[in-house]
C-alpha cells in the first residue's frame, strides 16, 4: 500500500493533531485523579469518590473552581513574566508528544496513515530540547513572583535540571548506538528486527534514563523545586487559579510524555510480542522485515493491529505512570546535597562508562560478525546484566551516596550533663 498524499496528507495530519493531543489532555486530567485515589489506596483512605460516579467527574469539578477563582498578582511582581512563565512550562509538556509515534500505521481508502503527528527525522533531538524549556519557566516564575522562596525554588529547579540532563542525554546515546537513527519510529522498527525490546540489551541505561525523568518532572523524590517543609510551595507559591492549575498541568503532562518515551525507548513502543505487527517504510514500501535472502517482506496493515498496538503503546504508557505514583507516595524526598551527589557523582560518571562499554561491546560483536537479530541482543544483555549488578549492588550501597551521614566506623559521641546523668541513674 502507497502512503497517503494529496489533500489527504494534511486531513490526516490534521485530524491526527487534533485527535493526539485531545487524548494527552484527557489523560493529563485524569492522571491526577488516578494519582490520588492510587495515593489513598497506599494510605488505606478511599480518595475523591462524591463527583460522578466513582469520582470520575472530580478532574472536571477542579478546572472548574480553578476558573472561578480570583487571579492574584503579588504588587511588587513583574507582571509580564509572572504571567508567561505558567505558559513557557505548559507549551514544552504537550508538543514533545508530536514526535512520539503511538500505533502500527492505519490503512485507510486514501493511503496508509502514520500513527504519529509528525515523523521528524531528529526525534529525540526535537524531544530534548523542548523538554529542557520548560525549566525557563520555573525560574522565570521563581523570579518574576519577587519571593525569596519561590525564586529558590526556581534556582534549584535549574540546577537539578542542569545536572541530571547530562545523565539522561548520556543514557540515550546508547540507543542511538543500537538503533543507528534519532528518528523515534526507526528505533521502533530496530527493537522490532532484535527479536527484543532495549530495556534487556540496555538494561543500565534504562535505569539511569528512568531516574533522570524523576528529576526532570521534579517529582519525589526530586521535588526540590516545591519542597513543602522548606519552601512553602516553591516556585509556584505566588500563583492561584488558573495560573497554579497551568504549572500542575505541565507536571503531569512532563510525566505523560517521559511514560511515553520511556516505552518507546525501552519498552518497543506500539510493538507487541510477536512479528504480526511489524511495519516499516522502506524505500516506500511498507515491509515486516526482511527475508533469509535479503528480499523484503510486505507488511500487512489493518486496523485492529492499529487497534491493538495503541493498546500496548497505552499500557506500557500507563505502566510507567503508575510507578511515578507509586514512588511519589512511597519514598521520602532526598536532601539537596543528596540529590547533588546522585547527579554528579553516580549518574555521570555511570553513564559515561556505560557508554563506553556499550560502544566496546557492539564494536566486538561486528568484528566478529555477529548479525544484527535475537543472539545479538542477547549477547549485549549480558554485558549489561553485569553492568547494572555492579551498579545496584556495588556502587550504592552506603558507599558512594554517604550525604552527611556518618562514615562506617565513625563513633558518634553523646555528651552528657551531671544532670541528665543523675536523672538517667534515679
Amino acid at each position: 500500500m502507497e502512503p497517503i498524499s494529496g489533500i489527504w496528507a494534511y486531513v490526516a495530519m490534521s485530524l491526527k493533531a487534533t485527535g493526539i493531543f485531545t487524548v494527552v489532555i484527557l489523560v493529563v486530567a485524569y492522571t491526577t485523579l488516578a494519582e490520588r485515589r492510587v495515593s489513598a489506596w497506599i494510605q488505606d483512605r478511599r480518595g475523591p469518590n462524591r463527583v460522578g460516579p466513582f469520582g470520575l467527574l472530580q478532574p472536571i469539578a477542579d478546572g472548574i473552581k480553578n476558573i472561578l477563582k480570583e487571579e492574584t498578582l503579588p504588587a511588587t511582581a513583574s507582571r509580564f513574566f509572572f504571567v508567561l512563565a505558567p505558559i513557557l512550562v505548559l507549551v514544552p509538556s504537550m508538543v514533545t508528544f508530536a514526535v512520539i509515534p503511538i500505533a502500527a500505521p492505519l490503512p485507510t481508502p486514501a493511503g496508509v496513515v502514520d500513527m504519529v503527528i509528525a515523523d521528524l527525522p531528529i526525534g529525540i533531538l526535537y524531544v530534548l530540547a523542548f523538554s529542557s524549556l520548560a525549566v525557563y519557566g520555573v525560574v522565570l516564575g521563581g523570579w518574576a513572583s519577587n519571593n525569596k522562596y519561590a525564586f529558590l525554588g526556581g534556582m534549584r529547579a535549574s540546577a537539578q535540571m542542569v545536572s541530571y540532563e547530562v545523565a539522561l542525554g548520556l543514557s540515550l546515546i546508547t540507543v542511538l548506538m543500537m538503533a543507528g537513527n534519532v528518528t523515534l519510529t526507526e528505533i521502533v522498527w530496530q527493537q522490532q528486527q532484535l527479536g527484543m525490546w532495549f530495556a534487556f540489551p540496555l538494561s543500565l541505561a534504562f535505569i539511569l534514563f528512568v531516574i533522570s525523568a524523576f528529576a526532570e518532572t521534579n517529582r519525589l523524590p526530586f521535588d526540590m523545586a516545591e519542597a513543602e517543609s522548606e519552601l512553602v510551595t516553591g516556585y509556584h507559591t505566588e500563583y492561584s487559579a488558573m495560573k497554579f492549575s497551568a504549572f500542575m498541568i505541565s507536571e503531569f503532562g512532563h510525566m505523560v510524555t517521559s511514560s511515553a518515551l520511556m516505552a518507546t525507548l525501552f519498552l518497543g513502543g506500539w510493538d507487541l510480542p510477536g512479528t504480526w505487527d511489524d511495519a516499516h517504510w522502506y524505500q516506500g514500501q511498507l515491509i515486516a522485515g526482511f527475508a533469509a535472502d535479503g528480499s523484503v517482506i510486505l507488511a500487512n496493515p489493518a486496523w485492529w493491529k492499529t487497534l491493538l498496538t495503541f493498546a500496548g503503546f497505552a499500557a506500557k504508557t500507563g505502566f510507567f505512570l503508575v510507578v511515578y505514583i507509586w514512588v511519589r507516595w512511597t519514598l521520602p524526598r532526598f536532601r539537596y546535597d543528596q540529590v547533588m551527589s546522585l547527579g554528579w557523582k553516580v549518574m555521570l560518571p555511570t553513564a559515561l562508562a556505560y557508554v563506553m562499554l556499550i560502544a566496546g561491546t557492539i564494536l566486538v560483536l561486528d568484528e566478529i560478525g555477529v548479525p544484527w537479530g535475537f543472539g545479538y541482543g542477547l549477547a549485549l544483555t549480558a554485558v549489561s546484566g553485569m553492568a547494572t549488578f555492579a551498579f545496584m549492588f556495588a556502587l550504592d550501597r552506603g558507599r558512594t551516596i554517604t550525604g552527611a551521614a556518618a562514615q562506617r566506623g565513625q563513633r558518634v559521641e553523646v555528651k552528657t550533663t551531671p544532670t541528665a546523668t543523675a536523672r538517667a541513674g534515679s
